[in-house]
C-alpha cells in the first residue's frame, strides 16, 4: 500500500543547511573518538570524514522520507 503524498514541512534547502551543521558537529565527535581509539590524527581524521560522508546522505533522506509520512503530525 502506497503513503499518501504530502507537501513537505520545510524547504528541501533548510533541510539541507540542518544536515551539512549537524554533520559538522559529528565529523568533529567522530574524529576526537577516532583519535582515542586509534592514537594518530591522520587515520582519525580518515576515520572520521569517511563514515560522516555515509552518515550525511542517510540522515538527508531519512529526514526527507520522515517530512513525508502523516502519522503523529
Amino acid at each position: 500500500m502506497a503513503l499518501p503524498l504530502r507537501t513537505p514541512i520545510q524547504e528541501r534547502r533548510r533541510a539541507l543547511v540542518k544536515t551539512a551543521c549537524y554533520r559538522l558537529v559529528m565529523v568533529c565527535v567522530s574524529v576526537a573518538v577516532a583519535f582515542l581509539v586509534v592514537g594518530d590524527a591522520t587515520a582519525a581524521l580518515s576515520i572520521g570524514v569517511a563514515t560522516n560522508v555515509v552518515k550525511t546522505a542517510t540522515y538527508y533522506g531519512y529526514e526527507r522520507l520522515w517530512d513525508r509520512i502523516a502519522w503523529g503530525i
